[in-house]
């Protein structure tokens, strides 16, 4: 049974809100309807920001107001009025919004960190501003504020995408009143992105505000713009009269200084042990405004220590585990990087062509033989990385490069020897993104091209590692009908060059597996004199948006693609076709507040024409109108070869499958909000999946916010992979013993979260993870013949199998009678056990400047019980020594 019953869906039911370069001519809008269009000011005198609007400026801007709701009523007049106003000078935009309310007591008044988002659980009435100062109807900067004044900037794109990375530095001012509430904005010119001269009637840019009521889950909007849109900035209106705005000079340097005190448990012998290892640091970065709309960003000597750690996980599978970019750096503006972004609703295959998480990735090479001790570093230094990222005209740039340094661990072996030994080569990142807008941006085409070039000075890399990548390819994507329809795809390749032994073992790795056995029938060619591998990947897609959704996309990849040096793939070489058809509903009626339903497919095809996957699926969901809500699916797979799950064997097979899921979740207005979700699923091998979990989000006062989300499972496979033993007499499966035993797996995590915010600009977080797992094996069994259930059953079916306890394994005989050889399984059961966490405390001293304090501890234990226990498992967490990581770092932003 494939573990994760996956069907690789992507839905997207609702369009994204948007919360952002030379200014392109104004653009055809895809309405028919005219933008609604409101006129600024040039302030005359001065404006104090806070949230009064009484100063005289005020009184010469023109208020615009006419809010409809996006929902629960999409294009009914708002309940409640607000009143807009806009002035600027050389330097700043000032905006001023007046939001009247009836029952100005109810007003939410929440209180979170900087950049809070739904998992921080802030309960508050909000208003977005967004600006697509553009004007190019695609890309949008966010500002957003609450009554009690807490800060959220975000970068939109692709009409409608969010980058939640972006920051800027501005200021607001909010205040509360018998009238409703009030937010007055200073919106610092450079922080915006435009270019060229004014135009003679000055320019003109998108214009949007949005409201928040969080009592009536009610949103108002000044453009209309309701949910199932599929677009969004092509919806703004649009601000006028900005006369004699000149681009900004704009230079950013914010230099850090930090100290890092790290104390581990270890083992006294051990010459390189340090129980207590300080490192200070001191770098910093640079953000400059270059002509025409671009923005040079420089970090030197980066330090990510106040990021958030990883989950832990335990990965039984031929691939590695992608983890999300977490580093700001590498967040902000990573939205001009996306490349082969087809717009469907579902699709088979995972691929990320910029995976940033390359660049500072923990060192490849492993340890020699004989090593007693080693001291390797974590991970890789960045000495440097510098990118150019912005809009000019219809054209949008990006372009990265990082390098790393050599990196070497101390080495003592066995014998007494003690010497260095490098383990990852100095290496240069590079990535370049242009895109062009047509048809005022209803159409774009773009190209991506990426280099990896390593140092191959040390012998020691050359057998081991690629020295070059390249990748490379064109996207589009063509809106039509006010982006109802949207017809898109790439064509990309890879190339991958170095020793004949480095690409012999890229060939063998579980993305190619070109060694297989029954290579030649899938057209695949094993050579161990290549010094390169090429490959090409391309997908195709027409979508539907609004009311009735669907997709269809056609992929392929071809065997050779390789793009892991500098983004992240599972499996190549595969054709593959996925559709969706759905029907989603977003205005209130007699019981719900929304619903959606849509039916999904996705078949897939190895390169020699066998189907490596087959899926059939329904799904669902509702919000009733006391905010309550419930969703359920149910997944069909038909059997399907699987030429995988023997790691460079022959075929397999999967098992007929079935899957169900449903999950409910409570008002989320309320200060204790549930949600449980469960998944069932089962095979015709006797394989399983009963997974459970509940979340629970507690606000027990205004600028406090608790989450727990415990989760528990329990997995059986019957066809997991322990061994390959060669021999001779096992003609059916070319010559080997492939060896596959059945897996019971417990998994039991707890990821608790605690937020206290005690003013906008100080705030506390808490994370922690605590995770066991648990699996034990049995029944082993060989694959008798390729492709089919065909086992036979070690000690039942044929053969003897017996425990070594003394050593530790199984030691079986295939065939009881000494013409076979015989040959061990080490024992695989296994409990692990980690408990993972960090703790920041933040203080935003200045505008753009910050102050950290962080705690991160890790504790790991493993033992070969293979019994869960949840009491003793969870106790010895606790029972190990942990590590623990403290750090103080300060920045200091100087801007203008």
């Amino acid at each position: 049974m494939r573990l994760s019953f996956a069907l690789a869906l992507s839905v997207v039911l609702l369009p994204v809100r948007g919360s952002a370069q030379q200014p392109a001519p104004a653009v055809a809008r895809p309405s028919a309807a005219p933008p609604r269009s409101m006129r600024a000011s040039r302030r005359a005198t001065p404006v104090v920001i806070d949230g009064r609007l009484d100063d005289a400026a005020w009184a010469g801007a023109a208020p615009s107001g006419g809010f409809v709701q996006a929902f629960p009523k999409p294009g009914v007049a708002a309940p409640d009025a607000t009143e807009i106003r806009v002035l600027y000078d050389d330097d700043a935009l000032y905006v001023g919004i007046r939001m009247f309310d009836a029952h100005p007591d109810s007003i939410a008044s929440g209180l979170a960190r900087r950049d809070a988002t739904a998992a921080t659980g802030i309960y508050s009435d909000w208003v977005h501003l967004v600006i697509d100062s553009y004007h190019d109807r695609r890309t949008a900067f966010r500002f957003s504020t609450t009554p009690r004044g807490v800060q959220k900037d975000v970068y939109t794109y692709n009409d409608g995408s969010e980058d939640l990375n972006w920051d800027a530095v501005w200021e607001v001012g909010t205040r509360v009143d018998s009238l409703g509430w009030v937010a007055e904005y200073r919106i610092p010119l450079s922080q915006l992105r435009f270019g060229g001269d004014s135009a003679a009637g000055g320019r003109v840019w998108g214009f949007q505000v949005q409201r928040d009521i969080a009592r009536r889950n009610e949103r108002d909007t000044w453009a209309p713009w309701t949910q199932q849109d599929g677009a969004f900035v092509s919806r703004f209106g649009d601000l006028t009269g900005l006369q004699g705005i000149r681009v900004p000079e704009r230079l950013e340097i914010t230099p850090y200084v930090s100290t890092t005190l790290t104390r581990a448990p270890g083992n006294p012998a051990n010459p390189f042990y340090e129980r207590s290892r300080n490192r200070p640091s001191l770098g910093g970065d640079l953000k400059y405004g270059l002509p025409l709309g671009l923005t040079l960003s420089a970090t030197l000597n980066p330090d990510f220590g106040q990021v958030e750690v990883d989950p832990a996980v335990v990965n039984l599978s031929a691939f590695e585990t992608s983890f999300p970019e977490k580093r700001p750096f590498f967040l902000e503006g990573s939205d001009v990087f996306s490349f082969g972004q087809v717009v469907r609703q579902n699709d088979y295959g995972s691929h990320t062509y910029l995976y940033s998480r390359r660049i500072g990735r923990q060192p490849q090479l492993g340890l020699p033989a004989g090593t007693l001790y080693a001291d390797v570093p974590n991970q890789t230094t960045i000495a440097g990385a510098a990118k150019v990222t912005g809009k000019t005209g219809p054209w949008t740039l990006g372009l990265l490069d990082a390098v790393t340094t050599e990196q070497r661990a101390r080495v003592l072996t066995s014998g007494g020897a003690q010497y260095d030994r490098p383990v990852e080569p100095r290496t240069n990142y590079f990535a370049g993104r242009v895109k062009r807008d047509f048809r005022g941006g209803a159409t774009t085409v773009g190209a991506m091209l990426e280099r990896t070039s390593r140092s191959m000075g040390d012998t020691v890399f050359a057998p081991l590692l690629r020295s070059d990548a390249t990748f490379g390819g064109i996207d589009f994507e063509h809106d039509m009908a006010k982006r109802t329809w949207i017809a898109s795809g790439f064509l990309a390749g890879s190339n991958v060059a170095g020793s004949p032994q480095a690409i012999a073992l890229t060939q063998r790795t579980s993305n190619h597996y070109f060694q297989r056995p029954d290579a030649a029938e899938l057209g695949l060619s094993y050579d161990t004199t290549r010094t390169s591998l090429s490959g090409y990947i391309g997908e195709v897609a027409l979508a539907k948006q609004g009311p009735n959704f669907g997709s269809i996309a056609v992929k392929a990849s071809s065997p050779g693609l390789e793009i892991n040096d500098l983004g992240f793939q599972s499996r190549t070489g595969y054709r593959a076709i996925s559709t969706l058809v759905g029907h989603q509903n977003y205005t209130a009626g007699a019981h719900l507040r929304s619903w959606s339903a849509y039916v999904y497919q996705n078949d897939a095809f190895n390169y020699g024409g066998r189907g490596i996957f087959h899926g059939y699926a329904a799904s669902g969901s509702a919000n009733f109108l006391n905010l309550w809500g419930v969703n359920g699916g149910f997944t069909y797979s038909p059997a399907y070869l699987d030429d995988q799950i023997l790691r460079g064997g022959p075929e397999g097979r999967q098992p007929a499958s079935w899957q169900g899921s449903a999950g409910v979740f409570s008002d989320s207005r309320r200060p204790v909000v549930l949600g449980l979700n469960g998944t069932w699923a089962d095979d015709v091998l006797g394989g399983f999946l009963r997974q459970g979990s509940v979340s629970v989000d507690a606000r027990p006062s205004s600028t406090v916010h608790l989450s727990f989300g415990p989760r528990w499972s329990r997995l059986h496979d019957t066809e997991q992979l322990v061994r390959t033993a060669v021999d001779p007499l096992a003609a059916n499966t070319f010559g080997r013993r492939y060896v596959l035993a059945g897996l019971t797996q417990t998994t039991l995590s707890l990821d608790t979260r605690m937020d206290v915010t005690i003013s906008p600009t100080l705030s506390f977080v808490m994370y922690a993870q605590p995770f066991v797992s648990s699996g034990r094996y049995d029944d082993f069994k060989e694959l008798l013949t390729p492709g089919t259930y065909d086992f036979a059953r070690y000690g039942r079916d044929r053969g003897t199998i017996t425990y070594d306890a003394a050593g530790a394994r199984y030691v079986i005989d295939p065939d009881a009678a000494g013409a076979a050889p015989s040959f061990a399984v080490g024992q695989p059961n296994f409990n692990v056990r980690s408990l993972r966490g960090n703790a920041v405390m933040r203080w935003d001293y200045r505008p753009g400047s910050s102050l950290y304090f962080v705690w991160q501890q890790q504790r790991s234990g493993f033992e070969p019980i293979g019994e869960f226990d949840g009491r003793r498992d969870v106790g010895a967490i606790f029972r190990t020594v942990p590590t623990n990581v403290f750090l103080v770092k300060a920045t200091y932003w100087v801007g203008k």
